[in-house]
C-alpha cells in the first residue's frame, strides 16, 4: 500500500509541474498572456491593401494550335527537267514570284507547231472563200452548177472549223508552256526544297518541289467547353478579341480577332472548336506552334477587387481580414467572383477603399492588433500573366470552375483555387 501511495503522489507531482510549465509559457515576465485575441502582445506586422474599384476583363482560356492561313504544296504540272529553283529556303516571297522553272523547249516547240498549223489552215480557208465567191458570181450565168456552190460553201465552213481548232490547240499549248514557269500563288514563306535542279519532275509526282505557307495573316484554332458558346454569342463586342500567349504564360505574342466557330459541338469531348485570325506582322506566330489562347468575352465595369492572396477559405466559406478603424483585425465573410491577373472580384462583403490584409494572415485572429504597412492597390495583370492549361491538358472549363484562392503560408485554413469567369 505504501508503494502504491508513493507512485500516486509522484504522478500528481508530475502533473502539477506540467501545468506550471504551460502557464509560464503562455505568460510573459509580468504574468500577462501573449498572442491573445485582445492583442495585449503588441501589434502583429501585416501588409494591407485598399479595396480597388476598377474594370476587370473576363477571359476564357484554351490551348491553341497555329495554322498557316494558306498552305500549298508546289507541284509540277508538266513533265521535264527542273532547270532553275531561284528561291532561297525559308525566304518570304510575294504572290507571282518565280519558284521553279521546268525546261520549256519541248512545250515551246509544240506551241510553234500549233501556230504554223493555224497559218496553214488560215491560208486554205482564204483560198476556199475566194473560190466560193467566184462560184457564186458564175452561178446566175449557168457556168457552174448549184451543187458546186454548195460543196464550196461546205469547204469554207470546214476550213473555218479547222482554224477554230487550231486556236484551241494553241491555247492549250500556251497553258502547257506556262506550267513550265511555276510562280507563288499567294504571299508566304517557302520551306525546305524537296527537289534539286537537274532532276526530272512530272505531274504524277506527289512529293512536290516545296511547300509554301502564308503566315501574314495567320490562323489559330482552339477549343473551349461547350458552356462557353452562349457567352461568346451574347458578347456585346463583335468580333471578339483573342490574345495568343506563350506556353509559359510569360509573354503576349499577338492579338487578333475571333473569325469563326465550328458548326457543331464535339460530343466526345464536350468542346467546340474556334478559329481566330492574327495579322502577325512581326511573325511572332509560326505554323505548327502551340500557344495559350485567351478570348475576351466581356469587361466587368467598376468591380471591387482585392489581391487573390487576401481571400482565405474557412469552414464557413471565403473570408478576408479587414484592418478596422481601431487598428484591429476583423474577419469579414465575402463572396468572390471572377479572378483575373492576380486580382479577384468581390461580389459581396467589402466596400471600396477598405483596407484588407494581403500578407501575414496566418498569425491573425479576430480582434488582433495590427502593425500595417501599405501595399499598392491591386490591378489586373496583362494577359500573359494569367494561368493557362499545361501542355497536354484539356482546355479548362472557365464557366464552371470552383472558386480558388492562394493560401497564406502557415495558415491552418483549407486552401482553394482561383475563381474563374462565371
Amino acid at each position: 500500500m505504501r508503494g502504491a501511495t508513493a507512485i500516486a503522489a509522484a504522478a500528481t507531482l508530475v502533473l502539477l509541474l506540467q501545468a506550471c510549465h504551460h502557464k509560464s509559457a503562455a505568460t510573459d515576465g509580468g504574468g500577462k498572456r501573449r498572442g491573445g485575441a485582445d492583442g495585449s502582445q503588441g501589434p502583429i506586422p501585416v501588409t494591407v491593401a485598399p479595396v480597388a474599384e476598377q474594370d476587370v476583363p473576363i477571359y476564357l482560356n484554351g490551348l491553341g494550335a497555329v495554322l498557316a492561313f494558306n498552305t500549298a504544296t508546289i507541284l509540277a504540272q508538266v513533265s521535264g527537267q527542273l532547270v532553275a529553283v531561284p528561291f532561297k529556303e525559308g525566304d518570304e516571297v510575294k504572290a507571282g514570284d518565280l519558284l521553279a522553272q521546268v525546261d520549256p523547249r519541248t512545250y515551246q516547240a509544240a506551241l510553234d507547231q500549233a501556230l504554223a498549223k493555224k497559218a496553214q489552215d488560215q491560208a486554205a480557208l482564204a483560198s476556199a472563200r475566194l473560190d466560193l465567191k467566184r462560184y457564186e458570181a458564175l452561178l446566175p450565168e449557168g457556168y457552174v452548177m448549184a451543187q458546186q456552190v454548195d460543196q464550196q460553201r461546205a469547204t469554207v465552213a470546214s476550213d473555218a472549223a479547222l482554224v477554230q481548232a487550231d486556236d484551241a490547240a494553241i491555247e492549250a499549248d500556251r497553258v502547257q508552256l506556262s506550267y513550265c514557269t511555276i510562280r507563288a500563288p499567294f504571299p508566304g514563306v517557302v520551306g525546305i526544297r524537296q527537289v534539286d535542279v537537274g532532276n526530272l519532275v512530272s505531274a504524277s509526282n506527289q512529293t512536290g518541289i516545296v511547300v509554301l505557307t502564308q503566315i501574314k495573316p495567320i490562323s489559330v484554332t482552339f477549343t473551349l467547353p461547350e458552356q462557353a458558346l452562349e457567352a461568346i454569342r451574347k458578347a456585346d463586342q463583335q468580333p471578339l478579341t483573342v490574345v495568343a500567349v506563350s506556353r509559359d504564360n510569360q509573354a503576349e505574342l499577338a492579338r487578333g480577332r475571333l473569325t469563326a466557330f465550328d458548326n457543331q459541338i464535339d460530343q466526345s469531348t464536350g468542346t467546340i472548336k474556334l478559329k481566330a485570325t492574327f495579322d502577325n506582322a512581326d511573325k511572332a506566330l509560326w505554323p505548327g506552334q502551340f500557344v495559350n489562347v485567351r478570348l475576351l468575352v466581356r469587361t466587368q465595369r467598376a468591380a471591387l477587387t482585392v489581391p487573390t492572396q487576401a481571400v482565405q477559405l474557412g469552414p464557413n466559406g471565403s473570408f478576408v481580414y479587414v484592418a478596422g478603424a481601431q487598428g484591429t483585425a476583423e474577419m469579414r465573410p465575402v463572396t468572390p467572383g471572377a479572378t483575373e491577373g492576380g486580382v479577384v472580384v468581390i461580389a459581396q462583403g467589402l466596400k471600396a477603399g477598405e483596407k484588407i490584409v494581403v500578407d501575414g494572415q496566418s498569425r491573425l485572429q479576430p480582434g488582433a492588433r495590427l502593425q500595417a504597412s501599405e501595399a499598392p492597390a491591386a490591378t489586373p495583370a496583362p494577359p500573359a500573366a494569367a494561368a493557362g492549361p499545361a501542355p497536354g491538358e484539356a482546355a479548362p472549363d472557365e464557366t464552371a470552375r470552383p472558386a480558388q484562392h492562394r493560401h497564406d503560408a502557415g495558415s491552418q485554413k483549407d486552401p482553394a483555387g482561383t475563381a474563374q469567369a462565371p
